[in-house]
């Protein structure tokens, strides 16, 4: 009896709240890693290129979109990354503009799922509030707009391989930019451990970028608050 008293004990002191909080980040993570790239696939098809539908990511279907590691990281860090849409920039008419547009096409895609998403929020939160499975649903919303606002974030850095990287590219000589595009393969190895290093100090910049962004963006959610809760 002692035992089973112990491992009660154990039971209902584990932190739940973390468990919690990262399976309500899978479908929120899962949710904006797929338009993501669905809007550089998609971007990159009216532009010209194909090589995206052939591949078959012009789905909704996660599967075809995440990368494990990446998806980890994003629900367990919030920082986290999918895997890359093929685009072959000289199927453009203008291929480095082309592959600019592509590239701003995801982050714009994220931007635009937060405000829907703040919304959403500020204007469900009356009626959900009370109850638990409503509290779910919200913190589940809320999930959405903040890792939307930080792929959104992290993307536009001028880093490659991110999507900043090639909209920054887009306005260079061209000596200036078949050279960075030549180092691209490196720039993976560079940026996580330039966050890995960050991370073990006091600094966040990221961090700190995308909260101020979120900051700014939150007032959707509190008019949205103030037009619903009249009606709750």
């Amino acid at each position: 009896m002692a035992m089973i008293a112990s491992v009660g004990a154990i039971w209902r002191g584990l932190n739940w709240s973390f468990l919690t909080d990262l399976l309500l980040s899978i479908l929120p993570a899962l949710l904006c890693i797929t338009l993501h790239e669905l809007a550089h696939g998609f971007t990159a098809y009216r532009l010209g290129d194909d090589t995206a539908k052939a591949a078959g990511r012009l789905t909704l279907n996660p599967i075809k979109h995440i990368d494990i590691m990446g998806l980890v990281m994003m629900v367990v860090f919030r920082i986290g990354w999918a895997k890359p849409v093929p685009v072959n920039m000289m199927r453009f008419k203008n291929p480095r503009r082309g592959m600019a547009v592509t590239a701003a096409a995801g982050p714009a895609m994220n931007l635009l799922i937060a405000l829907l998403f703040l919304l959403l929020y500020g204007g469900l939160t009356p009626f959900l509030y009370r109850s638990s499975w409503g509290e779910y649903l919200l913190q589940m919303i809320y999930i959405t707009a903040y890792l939307s606002v930080m792929l959104a974030v992290f993307n536009l850095l001028p880093v490659p391989p991110l999507d900043g990287s090639k909209v920054l590219y887009a306005f260079l000589p061209d000596r200036t930019y078949y050279k960075l595009m030549y180092y691209e393969r490196y720039g993976a190895v560079i940026l996580v451990l330039g966050i890995f290093l960050l991370n073990r100090t006091s600094l966040n910049p990221l961090g700190t970028a995308v909260s101020w962004v979120f900051d700014r963006l939150f007032f959707l959610a509190e008019w949205a608050f103030s037009l619903t809760r009249t009606f709750a």
